[in-house]
């Protein structure tokens, strides 16, 4: 009797919990399992936004319905929005006052907020990292004063008008360091490099002590340059709490990069104890459906990384017929391609 017993509650439970899982994968009919943990960021770079309006660029909806472009954004799933500031730049744009104007309108649209600084009066990547023409001339602690002074004004503007971003990047794409050639890792520099990070570092906490620093870093595919910067930056007692990464795969052969950027986010998680945030992703626009597949797979892989995966963030997705480039997420129309879709997950 004891044995039926058992039996039958056994039977009871193994039911009840096959009701549940049931219950639990088709709880909003019509739609596949939640695969994004609570708080996963979904994002777009959209530093070229207000010149593209200025220069009278519309965006529309998928129907033709003409929208404002981070409310467009916004209904295709993204919810955290990305600027770049630079020191001097010759025009107003990715200016401080520019990059305020435009994080007042995703603040107040409800996006999350990463500022990237750059630490240059134009692009800085890994093909040009030049130091500030005011800056040119300055000595190690004078460079280390200025990145301090810079980050913690444009910090200091931004929280005077009710904005806190959640992140802060503290250079771009710096591969082999930033403002060169004090801060050149690879002319074995690194320790300057990692002196004029931690002011960048300190700057951030200054102001809000919450936020999140970034060191990113492009080519989130290749595990040798991540090791050689990061071992380079933990040597020389850099400071920084996320890892950012950059990928611009290949059409043809993403699915490969894809799986070697998931290796090397595993590996640096284990390495260094920082979780893992996709500061760039991009693919050409013309190929819309391979897009769409490599972003879907993009933000599985990172969100499989459970809270060591803050999110993704695509570069310029609203850019279309403007300045010969070829990877944003939108067609000669000013529509999103069905690429941005990945970004409707959850």
């Amino acid at each position: 009797m004891r044995t039926l017993y058992i039996f039958i509650i056994t039977i009871c439970i193994a039911l009840i919990a096959c009701g549940k899982e049931k219950s639990d994968t088709t709880a909003i009919e019509g739609q596949p399992p939640s695969v994004l943990p609570a708080g996963f960021a979904k994002g777009a770079d959209i530093g070229w936004l207000s010149e593209m309006e200025d220069a009278g660029r519309k965006f529309n909806d998928n129907k033709g319905n003409a929208m404002d472009c981070i409310d467009l954004l916004k209904s295709k799933g993204i919810n955290s929005i990305r600027l770049r500031v630079w020191v001097n730049p010759a025009t107003k744009y990715s200016s401080k006052a520019d990059v305020l104007a435009l994080a007042i309108r995703a603040k107040n649209k409800g996006m999350r907020l990463m500022i990237d600084f750059h630490y240059s009066d134009n692009w800085a990547d890994p093909g040009k990292q030049v130091t500030p023409a005011a800056w040119k001339n300055y000595d190690l602690p004078a460079l280390q004063k200025a990145v301090y002074e810079h980050t913690y004004d444009v910090l200091s503007i931004l929280k005077a008008n009710g904005i806190t971003p959640e992140w802060v990047q503290v250079g771009n794409e710096s591969n082999t360091g930033f403002m060169y050639p004090l801060g050149d890792m690879s002319t074995n520099n690194g320790a300057n490099y990692a002196m004029l990070t931690n002011s960048g570092y300190d700057a951030v906490k200054a102001v809000n002590p919450a936020i999140k620093v970034i060191v990113h870093v492009s080519n989130g595919y290749d595990n040798k340059l991540f090791r050689w910067h990061f071992d380079n930056m933990v040597t020389n007692g850099a400071k920084f709490d996320m890892i950012g990464m950059s990928l611009y795969p290949p059409v043809d052969s993403w699915q490969t990069y894809t799986a070697n950027l998931l290796s090397n986010m595993q590996d640096m998680i284990a390495r260094y104890g920082k979780p893992i945030v996709i500061s760039e992703v991009g693919m050409n626009a013309d190929a819309a459906k391979a897009s769409k597949d490599m972003l879907t797979d993009v933000l599985t892989k990172t969100a499989s990384l459970g809270a060591n995966g803050v999110g993704v963030f695509y570069w310029e997705p609203e850019a279309y017929n403007w300045k010969n480039y070829p990877m944003g997420a939108f067609d000669s129309s000013g529509k999103p391609t069905i690429a941005m879709d990945a970004f409707l997950l959850n």
